[in-house]
């Protein structure tokens, strides 16, 4: 892989990885009004919306049809039950530790990719999900405002997590043939069809909702949803899954910060080791690079 193709998949994946920690931060405050589902269905349906507005824009190709199934995966699990999953899971647990249990996920992943896409186990991936899983924990440990164990917030936290990691290695051989901006929207939509039973509930708390928890919600649809997610496929088709997904550990000392200055949360000194241990991971992940696949072409630009 090229230099400043290399540079670039790592630009974009950081953008979404700073606001896919803000949403967590969203996730908490808009909560307050918006149930789950309600708040699932409305982050979708503004994020569709916007993809679908660029994809006409620039004449973007429709994914070809021996994709739909994966596709349909997609847009089931992570745009519609990860999102279901981790609202009602902020709703039973903070999120410094919801950061750390969802991040689990770049484990799970860096498994199944190591089987499933082939990419291996090299040794510098190994070690760096073993120091930056090291990091959550703390982060987790030192920010949780209650204990996780077996409680439905935990639970559901993996459940998140689980729908991630299998998510990303279905998208990555999608993302060979379609743009990322593509994949994202068609499954953006599903996850937003999926979500419609919400529909009565939504028009009901929209009525009775905070015009901040309004706003939150707008900003996930339009953010972390639409601009993080389209960016996330860009950098997915030009490099490792297993490598990238380990960039998500800094998800959680991200949304520690954001907490403390949105919020006035202030985590424990304690949090700021676990934030250290997930630099540290990420940079060893880092020297981690993408097989070269004989017959493979280059994923077109999102």
């Amino acid at each position: 892989m090229p230099r400043s193709a290399n540079t670039s998949a790592l630009g974009a994946a950081l953008v979404a990885i700073v606001l896919w920690a803000s949403a967590f931060v969203g996730i908490r405050a808009a909560g307050e009004d918006l149930s789950p589902g309600a708040l699932s269905l409305l982050r979708l349906l503004i994020g569709a919306a916007l993809l679908g507005a660029v994809v006409v824009a620039r004449g973007e190709r429709m994914p070809p049809r021996r994709d739909l199934p994966g596709l349909l995966v997609c847009g089931l699990l992570w745009f519609g039950v990860y999102n279901v999953a981790l609202n009602e899971a902020e709703r039973r647990v903070d999120a410094g530790t919801a950061a750390m249990l969802v991040n689990i996920a770049p484990v799970l992943l860096a498994a199944i990719a190591g089987v499933v896409l082939r990419e291996g186990f090299p040794r510098s991936l190994v070690l760096g999900c073993v120091v930056a899983l090291a990091g959550t924990t703390i982060i987790g440990l030192a920010t949780s405002d209650e204990g996780v164990e077996a409680g439905w917030g935990a639970v559901l936290c993996v459940v998140a997590a689980l729908a991630y990691a299998i998510t990303m290695v279905v998208q990555k051989p999608i993302l060979e043939r379609s743009s990322g901006l593509v994949v994202t929207w068609v499954a953006c939509s599903v996850g937003a069809v999926a979500c419609l039973p919400f529909a009565p509930t939504l028009v009901g708390e929209l009525g009775r909702a905070d015009g901040g928890a309004i706003a939150w919600a707008v900003y996930l649809g339009v953010f972390p949803t639409a601009v993080g997610f389209t960016f996330w496929a860009y950098a997915l088709a030009r490099t490792s899954a297993g490598g990238l997904g380990a960039l998500t550990y800094l998800v959680p000392p991200i949304a520690i910060f954001m907490g403390w200055a949105l919020l006035g949360e202030s985590p424990p000194a304690l949090a700021f080791l676990g934030g250290a241990l997930c630099l540290a991971g990420v940079m060893v992940t880092r020297g981690v690079r993408a097989p070269r696949r004989r017959g493979s072409r280059r994923a077109p630009r999102a």
